[in-house]
């Protein structure tokens, strides 16, 4: 259900901010070939390893260089930019073969001078630079020559003076064209540079239109997350309680309004201010789960009849003054809780916007927030409108406190994601995976009764018999626990990956007591731990506290990992994960849990997972200065999200990279897909790429 999402963070990646490298360093200069003619030379050195594209570049490679020379009718452009003859063959980064330049490129442009004054010819160059493992964004180069004044054009503009002034007649000729356009000051237009300039104004509203296009779509999408779905009921109830219909869709306008305001204008601002690292805080660290959690708790509690949620007096006070302005605070507020909580799941989308803007990036982050918000704000809205549709029904003896009585029951369930975020980050070890199941096995077993009409809570009326709607909701529900009773045992519960713990914090597997061959039942035996496990170099750090799923062997530090490759002569497999991270769950569940994809992870890679939101300090000896912010990283996370940001121009999860054993990236990097297939040729075009440089 999140495959738009990924596409979306793939499409922010275009734009995201990357190391601060400079492997092209540009220079300028001219040459005069005559008084009219001079040649403007752009020399391109390129640093070992890089390469510099050239102009010719096919659809969807990397970014062609290109010149754009800004409109002076003292010269004239004579042809295109000339360049050496490039480099042709594979590049592996983009799959596709393209032409290139190494070490050193000199592009020239001739020109025609068309005045005695001296002047500058300026522009604007943009290219994109690659080595073996990473590509950088595309940059930009401004461009300054200075030029010598034409001294025949002088001649020139006087004799075509003279020619316009008095034609002549007899001969019956026109005047010479190019003199005529010398004396009006009319410069014929290159149709290269107007083709390159109409090109580029297209790509550019192409670009921005697609990224308001995905943006939209990973909107609606983001609704279906488990950190979202959840605040759908807290809409209905709080939207339940407006009389006034008018108001109440006044009030929902403004709701709407109020989420796109906040993701676009707060968004950007915080992307400035506080950097792309602010939503990874929002999503793993402590406090703010702990809120969300203890938010989610008090809204339970409230639906559930412990007490009514209502305005301070002096605000309801001030309402009865000012009639629409308690309204908009309400509104605004619910909008402002919907925001934040949903940070933890679209974190990937919103932390890419805000890796466009710390690069300098204003009309991305803005177009990128706008798409997302618009298409995150209407379903809300609709739910805003939804309970004044609730309350044209039919009274049937209070069945719409039964309503709220059943979201309640799904906030509890729900809210338990935000502690078990917190709980898999910190390691705390409260919420375990059959701990975070027995809670909700035993929420929506009590939900099953309370449709039945087995259980009445303080606002309830009585039920004299029980409606066919309320049965069939409580099979559904009776129905859903029954799935769940095997997960306690181990059972991986695919459709739930999303919103349960990780597999490897469940106590009692019986997959891999089984795996393990360890008899549990009739005559007893064990295996003792092992210093290392056996398709290991050596004993996995962080191997206490970390774990892979399904039974996999693998590390869980990027040295360690990459010397064991070499070792034995195994490709790594990185996986960039995190504790928060809803699609690696899913991804694990779906995709890694496939026969052949388990085969080859455990048979042909040296596995290596890197949690970029875990919260164990590191030694000292291994503390990292960020090229990317310049700030000192000391946690496992912080150390390896830098890693990934400054390496791969990424800092979504997850992110699967295929590394040979120098480091190196063999083929094109892979995001969230639960396409098995897509998995499998993945991995085996890494395998095949990983053969090739044997």
């Amino acid at each position: 259900m999140l495959l738009i999402t990924a596409l979306m963070v793939l499409q922010l990646t275009e734009v995201s901010f990357a190391q601060v490298l400079k492997p092209v360093k540009w220079s300028f200069s001219t040459k005069q070939l005559s008084n009219e003619d001079v040649q403007l030379i752009f020399t391109a050195n390129i640093d070992p390893t890089w390469h510099l594209y050239s102009q010719d570049i096919p659809e969807d490679g990397p970014v062609p260089t290109s010149f754009n020379f800004e409109k002076n009718p003292q010269y004239k452009l004579v042809g295109k930019v000339k360049e050496p003859k490039a480099i042709e063959e594979y590049d592996k980064n983009f799959d596709m073969v393209v032409k290139y330049f190494a070490n050193k490129a000199v592009f020239t442009q001739d020109i025609k001078v068309l005045t005695d004054k001296d002047f500058k010819i300026e522009g604007v160059l943009e290219f994109m630079c690659c080595d073996d493992s990473r590509c950088l964004p595309p940059d930009e180069v401004d461009f300054s020559f200075p030029v010598k004044g034409n001294p025949d054009a002088a001649k020139k503009d006087e004799t075509a003076l003279l020619t316009t002034e008095a034609p002549d007649e007899d001969a019956g000729l026109p005047a010479d064209s190019a003199a005529v356009e010398a004396a009006t000051d009319i410069q014929p237009s290159d149709p290269g540079e107007v083709t390159g300039e109409v090109s580029g104004v297209l790509k550019e509203n192409t670009s921005l239109w697609k990224l308001f296009f995905f943006s939209f779509l990973a909107g609606l999408a983001a609704i279906l997350t488990p950190c979202v779905f959840p605040m759908i009921p807290m809409t209905v109830t709080f939207f339940l309680k407006e009389e006034n219909k008018a108001k109440a869709k006044f009030q929902a306008l403004a709701y709407g309004v109020s989420i796109i305001l906040i993701y676009t204008i707060i968004g950007t601002v915080v992307a400035v201010t506080l950097g792309a690292n602010f939503a990874n805080f929002l999503s793993t660290h402590w406090i703010p789960n702990i809120l969300f959690f203890l938010i989610f708790m008090f809204f339970a509690a409230s639906f559930l009849g412990m007490f009514e949620i209502t305005l301070p007096s002096w605000m309801i006070n001030k309402s009865d003054s000012q009639a629409d302005r308690g309204g908009l605070v309400g509104s605004f507020f619910m909008a402002f809780t919907l925001v934040l909580v949903s940070f933890s799941c679209t974190g990937p989308i919103v932390g890419a916007i805000l890796v466009a803007s710390a690069s300098g990036q204003v009309l991305e982050p803005i177009i990128g927030m706008l798409g997302f918000s618009l298409a995150f704000a209407l379903p809300f809205t609709l739910f805003a409108f939804f309970p004044r549709w609730l309350n044209n029904m039919p009274k049937s003896g209070g069945w719409l406190n039964s309503v709220k009585v059943v979201l309640g029951f799904i906030e509890l369930a729900l809210g338990l994601k935000f502690l078990s975020i917190a709980d898999q980050t910190y390691h705390w070890g409260i919420l375990d995976r059959e701990i975070y199941l027995a809670f909700w096995i035993v929420i929506f077993t009590l939900m099953g009764f309370y449709l039945l009409g087995k259980l009445k809570f303080a606002h309830d009326s009585e039920v004299k018999h029980i409606s066919v709607p309320r049965v069939t909701m409580a099979i559904i529900t009776f129905t859903f626990v029954l799935y769940m009773i095997p997960g306690m045992f181990g059972a991986p519960l695919q459709a739930l990956s999303g919103y349960l713990p990780p597999q490897s914090t469940h106590d009692f597997d019986f997959n891999k007591i089984v795996r393990d061959n360890v008899q549990v039942f009739g005559g007893g035996g064990g295996t003792a731990s092992a210093e290392k496990p056996s398709g290991l170099c050596d004993k996995p750090k962080y191997a206490e506290m970390l774990r892979l799923p399904h039974g996999l062997e693998g590390y869980f530090d990027y040295e360690q990992g990459l010397a064991c490759a070499a070792q034995q002569k195994k490709p790594v497999f990185i996986d960039f994960t995190g504790h928060g991270c809803v699609n690696c769950r899913e991804m694990e569940a779906r995709v890694w849990s496939d026969p052949r994809v388990l085969k080859k992870l455990r048979e042909d890679f040296i596995i290596t997972a890197l949690y970029v939101d875990d919260k164990t300090t590191l030694p000292e000896s291994e503390w990292i200065t960020s090229t990317y912010d310049g700030k000192i990283k000391k946690t496992i996370g912080k150390k390896y999200a830098d890693f990934q940001i400054s390496r791969f121009n990424v800092n979504a999860q997850p992110y699967y990279v295929l590394l040979d054993t120098e480091g190196n990236v063999m083929v094109p990097p892979k995001a969230y897909d639960l396409s098995v297939e897509n998995f499998l040729e993945f991995l085996d075009k890494g395998l095949e790429e990983f053969n090739k440089r044997q």
